[in-house]
This record gives structure tokens, C-alpha cells and sequence, in this order.
């Protein structure tokens, strides 16, 4: 059974949060969704009562203009705050942190994982390594859907999803995991059509410490079904892997 806390980020943004707590725990895991999904989209369900099951407390919530929560999206930019929210309740109960986030929010985990050495590890799961879009139609309708007022205008209608007007331009993925001092994951799906596998490739090269790379096989973009199984093994990789550093 899992439990709806509320979340408050430094920057006074109010999150609807969704926690399962184990009996005891092995470790705590921070669950970021992607864009336009939520804390309880079923694939990021699937992935935390799958990990819950393994031992792990798990603490997700809905990013900023997103579900339940107040606020605007960055696209991952001041969605380290999110994360750093979900961090000091995961860290409750246990010290032990592994962070998992797909597309956007893998983006504002790493944003975040580079200014906390603490971490006992990271999954990146479907991040883009640079600030680039393939030429196809799944990005090109991305694109439009943030880039323009008649886009954020549909997005906050139709799907309930905030977008800001504006935002920062942030260091890329790729710089950020030059930073990381703990055991990092890239886990990416070879029938991806939003993120090519090329940018897993780049971020696990320019990954400084432990790091390892799981192509799945038939994976689409973010928590698809076949991405619940690499995760679980992800996230026991960083563990063991920071246990030896």
C-alpha cells in the first residue's frame, strides 16, 4: 500500500507526493517521472511497487505543473528542487538513496545528483545528452507543445500540464555527469524514437566514476514495460558498486 505525502520544495512549490514504505528497507528510491506523466501514471507505479517488492522504500511524486502539484515545468531545469524535496523524505528513514528518473526527469535527477556526493547511486533511464531533438514527428510535435504559446495553451488544457513560458539555458546532461561522484546507470531503449541511443553512448563515456550502460532490447522512451526489469537491476548495480568505492 503506498501512502500521498505532501512535498515542500525550497522554492515554496507544493508537491503531491506517493510513498511505499518497506518493513525494512534495503535502501530508499527517489522515482521521477517524465513529461506530461505522473506519480501515478501506471508504467511509474509498475516500477515503484516492483522495487517496493525487492525491499526499497520508494518516493515519487508529481513534478511541478504537473498532476496535483503547483508550480510551472522547467523541463528538468528547477525540477532539482522536486528531487531535493523527495531526497530529505527519503533520507527519513533511511541514509541510503539511489535516484531513478526517465527523460525529464532523469534530466532534473542529474541536475541534482551533481550537487549531493551522498548519493548511493543514479539511474538515468531515456536522457538526452544534449540539448538536441531528432528530425522525426514524435520531436518536432515535443517541440511545438513547449516551444509555443498555442502548445503550452494545449497542454495546460488537455493534458493539465503547466509549461513556463521561459527557461534557463542549463548545462546539458553531458556536462552534468562529468560531475558525478557516484555510481551511475544509463539505461536507454533500442526502439526509442524520442532520444536516440546515441546520447546513452555519450553519457556513459563521459561518466567519471563506476558506471554501466544497459541497451534493452524492443525498450521504448522512459518507463516502458521492459524498462522496470533493467531498472530493479540498475539500481542493485549502483548499491553494490558504491559499497566498493
Amino acid at each position: 500500500m503506498s501512502h500521498h505525502p505532501t512535498l515542500l520544495t525550497h522554492d515554496r512549490e507544493t508537491l503531491a507526493g506517493r510513498r511505499w514504505l518497506a518493513e525494512s528497507p534495503v535502501a530508499s528510491v527517489v522515482l521521477v517521472h517524465g513529461f506530461c506523466a505522473s506519480s501515478d501514471d501506471p508504467a511509474v507505479v509498475a516500477v515503484a511497487e516492483s522495487l517496493h517488492e525487492q525491499g526499497f522504500d520508494v518516493v515519487s511524486y508529481d513534478a511541478r505543473g504537473h498532476g496535483r502539484s503547483t508550480g510551472e515545468s522547467t523541463l528538468g531545469d528547477l525540477e532539482q528542487h522536486d528531487v531535493a524535496a523527495a531526497v530529505s523524505m527519503a533520507r527519513e528513514r533511511t541514509p541510503d538513496v539511489v535516484l531513478v528518473g526517465a527523460s525529464m526527469g532523469a534530466i532534473a535527477v542529474l541536475r541534482y545528483a551533481a550537487t549531493d556526493d551522498n548519493l548511493r547511486g543514479v539511474v538515468s533511464v531515456s536522457c538526452p545528452a544534449r540539448w538536441t531533438l531528432p528530425v522525426n514527428p514524435t520531436a518536432a510535435a515535443a517541440a511545438l507543445m513547449t516551444r509555443t504559446p498555442v502548445g503550452r495553451a494545449f497542454l495546460a488544457r488537455m493534458l493539465k500540464v503547466r509549461v513556463a513560458r521561459r527557461w534557463t539555458n542549463a548545462e546539458p546532461p553531458v556536462e552534468l555527469v562529468r560531475r558525478l561522484q557516484m555510481p551511475v546507470a544509463v539505461v536507454h531503449g533500442t526502439s526509442d524514437r524520442f532520444i536516440p541511443m546515441k546520447a546513452s553512448y555519450e553519457l556513459y563515456a563521459n561518466a567519471i566514476g563506476e558506471r554501466s550502460l544497459d541497451l534493452v532490447p524492443g525498450m521504448g522512451h522512459a518507463y516502458d514495460s521492459l524498462a522496470t526489469d533493467p531498472i530493479s537491476r540498475s539500481v542493485g548495480w549502483t548499491l553494490r558498486s558504491s559499497a566498493l568505492v
